[in-house]
């Protein structure tokens, strides 16, 4: 049964707007003539969603929604109720209109023998390429209520790590915000009119402060041509990087960069990690998991890799030694995945691998954020000392001109 968004008058004149399941748009005009209220528009759900997941994505179905849902769906299937139910108690449970509409868009898509995982296929701003590829693993072993636990539990800890990154920028952000602000003021408005004095009574200029006159004219007379330029720099770049040939020379260039490859390797290899030991705790056999975990992997280079890693195993070779022969896995991931194929143990050490990577990664992030505050504090302190001196200069030159 189908989900329509409509938008209704009250008896009093107001507008009101809600979800409702009927058979057709006619049935839930009828459904919404009996709560007393005046249909003004039905629009079916799923074309609506369809139609706009862009704005669904970047405003209303936050990560903490995700999480929320992901772990209300896993507690109910644990509980032994149906897929169908559960999607619709989500639903009704959620204060998020977007929410709802996307759930139950995916409820009438499993009631007509769809699969959770192809259904939810049709949000894919909403539902990463992991999360899908995760349920469909679930479905195809039988385990889904395991699966979407382990996957609640990630989507949790991605999305605390998330909020703890996100609490940390706030003032280095606005930092930086005002010091452009008043660096770029000062620029334009008050570095002009301090050094027309100066560059009028005709004295030789010290060349910090020609720098800043020249730095000045530039912005205050082409300064709209300058973000204009930006501005289509930053779009041709996002155009030539959907190219498949250049997103992946780009993306093999972050694997190799210096100080940049430790993060865009370290951040794969432990989603890659955590993806394998997920479907391997869930008895998939390591030749059907390693695609499903290839395919999650956000660098183009690295997902080849480790398809050509996949196809060493399948010819013979241990899980250790193909993904060391990449070359973009840590070490401490090699030796704990050559120790649980050692020991038997292997979904374990997978997950061990995968939870001491993402350890890792978030502590380095943590101190790069620490970081960032007073070393942004010390580059504009730099700046406007540098402004201030380039001014001060030749004023004090022309002071020692009058004197003498």
């Amino acid at each position: 049964m189908p989900a329509f968004d409509y938008i209704a008058l009250t008896d009093a004149g107001r507008k009101q707007r809600g979800i409702i399941e009927a058979d057709s748009a006619r049935s839930a005009r009828a459904l919404i003539r009996q709560r007393s209220l005046t249909p003004v528009e039905v629009m079916e759900s799923k074309r609506k969603g369809e139609k706009n997941w862009g704005r669904l994505w970047l405003g209303t179905v936050s990560h903490g929604d995700l999480a929320l849902l992901t772990r209300q769906l896993a507690t109910l299937l644990r509980a032994g109720i149906p897929l169908e139910n559960c999607l619709d108690v989500v639903a009704r449970q959620s204060e998020s209109q977007a929410v709802k509409r996307v759930i139950l868009s995916v409820r009438s898509q499993v009631r007509e023998g769809r699969t959770l995982a192809d259904s939810l296929g049709e949000f894919p701003r909403i539902f990463s390429d992991l999360y899908r590829a995760t349920i469909a693993a679930g479905e195809r072993s039988g385990y889904l209520d395991r699966i979407l636990e382990k996957l609640a539990d990630y989507t949790e800890s991605q999305q605390q790590f998330r909020q703890k990154i996100q609490l940390a920028l706030v003032y280095p952000i606005l930092l930086v915000a005002m010091s452009v602000l008043i660096v770029t003021g000062l620029m334009v408005y008050v570095v002009p009119q301090i050094l027309d004095v100066v560059v009028n009574s005709g004295q030789q200029l010290p060349t910090p402060t020609r720098v800043l006159v020249a730095v000045s004219d530039l912005l205050s007379g082409h300064g709209h041509w300058l973000m204009l330029g930006l501005a289509l720099v930053v779009s041709g770049a996002g155009y030539c990087l959907k190219k498949p040939r250049v997103r992946f020379a780009w993306h093999k260039a972050l694997l190799n960069a210096w100080f940049v490859k430790r993060f865009a390797r370290g951040g794969n290899a432990a989603r890659y990690t955590s993806t394998l030991a997920i479907l391997s705790q869930s008895g998939i056999p390591l030749s059907e998991a390693m695609p499903i975990a290839s395919a999650v992997c956000s660098n183009l280079c690295f997902r080849e890799a480790t398809r050509e890693a996949q196809q060493r195993v399948v010819e013979g070779s241990s899980l250790n030694n193909a993904l060391a022969a990449s070359g973009f896995f840590p070490p401490m991931i090699i030796q704990l995945i050559a120790s649980g194929e050692q020991t038997g143990d292997l979904a374990g050490m997978l997950e061990r691998a995968a939870g001491a990577q993402e350890t890792y990664l978030q502590q380095r992030v943590a101190t790069l954020v620490s970081l960032f505050e007073p070393l942004t504090l010390l580059f504009m302190g730099a700046l406007v000392m540098a402004i201030v001196l380039a001014v001060l200069l030749p004023i004090l030159n022309l002071n020692q001109l009058v004197g003498a």
